[in-house]
């Protein structure tokens, strides 16, 4: 310690926690301010004093706190999280609050009590970027704990702070013990590996068809489609194609070897749903693509009341029916999803059905559907994270007469998502999505990152961190972004809109052939999408094909 010419100045180490804490939803000030008070005398303060803290500073919503080691101030961080959502269990929803917390370790200036210098303020960005009911740490304070606390850490990659001179390298710590085993650390600063399909175990899910009493009902026949693949995907024991390139199969007629052949899958299951009443019949086949033969069948008939428990019991025999096929599996079963209100999933589900049309009209509708099941359910993290892209989607596509106010609800939507289940992969999705047409690009790819750690089939995930990866210059991680999510969708309807980020990143390589065919390939799907045509015409131009260049410009002018 040691103090400067005017003797009132002194600088050490320090760790430095600040802890900002909001209400969930919206609520009166009277009932704001009481519950913060609660929050402040009922959880902060008993362990704030349990691990040695130092009280610097207390506004309305935020504490500034100093610890006597990084270590003991990680533990409290977590004990907060851990206490306040506890205490967040026995509230009704439009009373829970939510803390954000940010941890640094750094050299710090003293002075008449008070603590200054950048190694605070690091904290105290950290503690604004992060998401609610998350810790943000620092490279510093990393570093430090890694090898001494039983938490896992998600490697944000280098973040630019306000006021800060030089990018801090950020992890979010997931507070919760025993979650995900401790020796998983997912790095961003590398790409993910890419997925091989040469021994073909891979899996799709072709669309359930639909045998209701009530011809409306083919959206419940998706809707058990899609999380039968949501679910296998939770497994991570192998590839699963996306929904939008298996429903390019609904209502056909098809041949189980060619469908295997064009996904490039060994596995494929089918079934059918007939919903009556109150009562509900799945079948469901496992076959191999490759000879046709069926390794499972099997028929389910239940009350609606059981149909969360009817779907995981679907996915866990499918999956094991793969066992001896794949010869070892990860146990680990998907984290229990809540049982949501059955009105409030068939809305979800209806919406759903609405949003891939891909159109405004139809978007309005889901954009309805969504708000009605939450407007039963407000915990329900699907139907949050469905509204946040549907409504993202209509600003970006000029589908809404205020681009802006839809972004700015589209990011609250999304980081409540995230809030809700944090280990929803389309939340993470959705988020990232809107940070990136928002200008938040290192907070986008880490959410691409964390939905991708969480399902590594994540199709969408992957083209997306390749596309920002394209345009920020990163092109040899854009490349096999880009492809791996191609494999992992090869027939997506968005297909049109994948393509020119793996043209941009061959064009910016000097590849021009192979950005000239890329797209040519997404000008073919669609003749609207102008970023085809300008990476086709740009590298034709550098191939000298300067007359079939102009050909295209003038039949799209």
């Amino acid at each position: 310690m040691s103090e400067d010419a005017t003797g009132g100045v002194r600088r050490r180490l320090a760790a430095i926690l600040f802890a900002g804490y909001e209400r969930l939803q919206p609520g009166d000030e009277a009932s704001t301010f009481t519950g913060l008070t609660l929050l402040r005398a009922e959880i902060l303060e008993p362990q704030i004093l349990k691990f040695g803290g130092r009280i610097i500073r207390w506004t309305g919503d935020e504490v500034f706190l100093e610890f006597p080691s990084v270590v003991a101030a990680v533990r409290c961080a977590v004990a907060l999280i851990q206490a306040a959502s506890r205490v967040n269990e026995a509230l009704l929803p439009d009373r829970r609050i939510a803390l954000r917390i940010g941890i640094n370790l750094d050299d710090i200036i003293i002075k008449d009590d008070d603590l200054f210098g950048d190694g605070v303020n690091v904290a105290a960005r950290l503690e604004a970027l992060a998401e609610p009911g998350s810790i943000y740490i620092s490279g510093a304070v990393y570093d430090r704990i890694v090898d001494k606390v039983d938490f896992d850490f998600i490697d944000l990659g280098p973040q630019s702070l306000k006021n800060i001179p030089k990018p801090i390298r950020v992890y979010r710590m997931d507070a919760r013990i025993g979650a995900r085993p401790t020796a998983a650390i997912a790095t961003g600063s590398e790409p993910p590996a890419a997925v091989r399909f040469d021994d073909r175990r891979a899996i799709a899910v072709l669309p359930f068809l639909s045998f209701s009493d009530d011809p409306e009902q083919e959206f419940f026949a998706d809707g058990i489609t899609e999380d039968i693949i949501s679910m296998l995907a939770g497994w991570r024991a192998f590839p699963v194609i996306a929904r939008d390139s298996t429903f390019t199969f609904r209502g056909k007629v098809v041949d189980i070897k060619k469908v295997g052949e064009q996904l490039g899958v060994r596995y494929i299951v089918e079934g059918s749903v007939r919903k009556s009443g109150h009562r509900v019949r799945i079948t469901a086949q496992l076959i191999r693509a490759d000879t046709g033969h069926h390794i499972m069948a099997e028929r389910f008939d239940r009350d609606l009341t059981d149909l969360f428990e009817l779907q995981d019991e679907i996915t866990r025999i499918i999956a094991g029916a793969l066992e001896p096929e794949l010869l070892k599996f990860e146990r680990n079963r998907i984290a229990n999803q809540p049982q949501q209100n059955v009105d409030a999933y068939e809305l979800y589900q209806r919406g759903m059905f609405h949003h891939y049309q891909q159109n405004k009209a139809d978007n309005i509708e889901a954009q309805a559907y969504f708000r009605r099941a939450l407007a039963i359910d407000p915990r329900y993290p699907q139907a949050t994270a469905a509204l946040a892209i549907a409504v993202c989607n209509a600003g970006y596509l000029a589908w809404a007469d205020d681009a802006e106010a839809n972004f700015t609800e589209a990011y609250d939507l999304a980081r409540r998502a995230v809030a809700l289940d944090p280990r929803y992969p389309i939340a993470h999705f959705a988020l990232g999505l809107i940070c990136a047409w928002t200008g938040r690009y290192d907070r986008s790819m880490a959410e691409y990152r964390e939905a991708i750690n969480l399902n590594p089939s994540y199709a969408a995930a992957h083209v997306m961190l390749g596309h920002w990866a394209a345009y920020a210059g990163r092109l040899e991680e854009a490349i096999p972004l880009v492809e791996k999510g191609i494999r992992l969708s090869p027939s997506d309807p968005r297909m049109f809109m994948w393509l020119p980020a793996l043209a941009c990143a061959h064009y910016q390589l000097r590849q021009y052939e192979q950005a000239v065919e890329t797209a040519r390939r997404s000008w073919a799907l669609n003749r609207n999408y102008t970023p085809g045509l300008t990476y086709l015409v740009a590298g034709l131009a550098q191939l000298g094909q300067i007359v079939e260049a102009q050909s295209a410009v003038r039949i799209t002018a």
